[in-house]
């Protein structure tokens, strides 16, 4: 599992949003690129696909921007990854990945349970946190079985 920049800076842009989120304010993309040194193309291609997860919403015109699309305790980091991402963990022995990568171990291997349980717990795990946890600096919850 490794995350591109793009789940970086869009997270880093969603948490400054949940910092507005009780104000209502609208987030320009420039404001965000100057403040951040950012690539306006870059951002603006990981905003679009925040807006098709339906985890940001675009307003239009002079004072236009980006908001979140709804309050900061009911967006997952799991969302943000799977919108940004694709996921959080291929497992491989699964049809639909198997069609890029082709392994000759199919039936035998018993890693299969292992990809399987792992990518569980992650999604998980991911899905207990929340933007606005990150965006207080609230307590992480410890992954299922630790303790914090």
């Amino acid at each position: 599992m490794r995350f591109t920049t793009k789940t970086e800076y869009g997270l880093i842009c969603l948490v400054q949003m949940a910092n507005l989120y009780p104000q209502k304010k609208v987030l320009a993309i420039k404001e965000l690129v100057d403040q951040e040194k950012y690539s306006l193309s870059y951002i603006e291609k990981i905003f679009q696909k925040l807006r098709g997860a339906s985890i940001v919403t675009a307003h239009h015109g002079n004072q236009g921007g980006y908001s979140l699309a709804r309050p900061p305790a009911e967006i997952t980091l799991r969302q943000v990854v799977d919108a940004l991402e694709g996921g959080t963990f291929d497992v491989f022995c699964e049809v639909t990945t198997r069609e890029t990568i082709v392994c000759t171990h199919l039936c035998l291997c018993g890693m299969k349970p292992v990809w399987k349980k792992t990518k569980q717990l992650i999604d998980d795990y991911y899905a207990s946190i929340t933007l606005d946890m990150i965006a207080k600096h609230q307590t992480i919850p410890a992954p299922a079985g630790q303790a914090a």
